[in-house]
């Protein structure tokens, strides 16, 4: 894996786009494919800002939004599903949620919308204003820099609502909740909120080298005995790019959320899950992704954060494991996997893993912590 790290019932086919041309892919169930100037408001000062304040000022730099920008998979299927489908958005109200840079909205007001209202609280919302008149469309978007939770909107309702709310893991960063939110507050009976659909999966890989190097490096550092930093670093996730050839086992769907209908305690959930060995090998970590639909469409689009997918700056979400467990084809491991806000900060995640494996050559039954911060 490249180093990177955080602080980041039958098969089924269906259509994806994005980039400059169009792809098919063919996902199986078990498969992937590749489908922020009231500065009370959002400045604090450092003695009183809180962990959210911190969340809205990560996103004031500009280098997080060329990432995310530069994120061809991501910005082009966006780009996709708003000029591909003008008939969603012509003559209509568009609440963009978390704006950045404001690309959406531009994108919308393109597409024909009567009117846009981009929501961001960081300071990027200075910049976005700017990018709005630079381009020539201050007087179809309307840029509102502030907290979903505590603006007021100048409408008393809006027919789409769209965000690129998604973070690692899905759900780090809690962005969900503030669409649930708005969608809840602002949304008409009939409007549509895209994406509309996105799914969490796990699966299983080889890892050894990279687990020696991130984790058992711990046990003995120029001789001396430091793991006490490893049981640390065992609990916390790794965000990275997984080489799909690392994979052993299945992918199974853990949780797929409605974001049309669902309520914002469907975020926390426990799900069962089953990973067959596809050969012999040894795992030395789960791995979760997602993937993303927007349903509405003329043609269903979205995109994959999986391992067999084109990259994303999401990357894929790995779960080390405190044994190496060695495995034969056909063998399964069954588990559950519980998935919860942190109670001290909502925008961190924890997990708890549950896992045994019944096999030839290992046997064990597990529970493991994790701490996505």
């Amino acid at each position: 894996m490249q180093n990177s790290t955080m602080n980041e019932a039958g098969p089924t086919k269906s259509r994806f786009e994005y980039g400059d041309d169009d792809e098919t892919i063919e996902e199986a169930a078990t498969g992937s494919s590749n489908l922020d100037e009231d500065s009370s408001m959002c400045e604090p000062g450092d003695a009183d800002k809180t962990s959210a304040d911190y969340y809205f000022d990560s996103y004031s730099h500009f280098g997080i939004h060329e990432e995310m920008l530069k994120d061809v998979v991501r910005t082009k299927t966006y780009q996709n599903v708003i000029y591909k489908n003008t008939f969603l958005f012509k003559g209509k109200v568009v609440l963009d949620v978390g704006a950045g840079t404001g690309i959406l909205s531009l994108f919308c007001a393109k597409a024909g919308a009567k009117h846009v209202y981009a929501v961001e609280c960081s300071q990027m919302a200075d910049m976005a204003k700017e990018i709005v008149k630079a381009n020539g469309f201050s007087d179809v978007i309307t840029v509102l820099k502030g907290k979903i939770e505590e603006i007021d909107l100048p409408v008393p309702q809006v027919d789409i609502i769209i965000s690129e709310w998604m973070g690692y893991f899905l759900l780090y960063e809690n962005m969900l909740n503030t669409v649930l939110y708005a969608r809840d507050k602002w949304l008409v009976g009939s409007g549509i909120v895209l994406p509309d659909n996105a799914s969490l999966y796990l699966t299983a890989i080889e890892d050894a080298e990279y687990k020696e190097d991130k984790i058992e490096f711990w046990n003995n550092v120029y001789g001396f005995d430091m793991s006490c930093i490893r049981k640390q670093s065992i609990m916390e996730p790794l965000v990275d790019t997984v080489d799909q050839n690392q994979i052993v086992t299945n992918c199974q769907l853990l949780k797929t959320m409605d974001i049309s209908k669902m309520t914002s305690g469907d975020a926390s959930f426990t799900a069962p899950f089953k990973l067959v060995a596809e050969r012999d090998d040894y795992i030395h970590a789960l791995v979760a992704y997602f993937d993303v639909l927007f349903s509405v469409c003329h043609k269903t689009t979205g995109f994959s954060t999986g391992p067999r997918s084109r990259n994303t700056h999401w990357k894929q979400t790995v779960l080390y494991l405190e044994d190496v467990l060695t495995i034969c084809e056909g063998e399964s491991i069954v588990g559950s996997m519980t998935v919860a806000q942190n109670k001290k900060n909502p925008r961190d995640v924890d997990i708890t893993l549950k896992y045994s494996l019944n096999g030839r050559r290992s046997v064990i039954s597990k529970t493991q912590q994790y701490k996505m911060r």
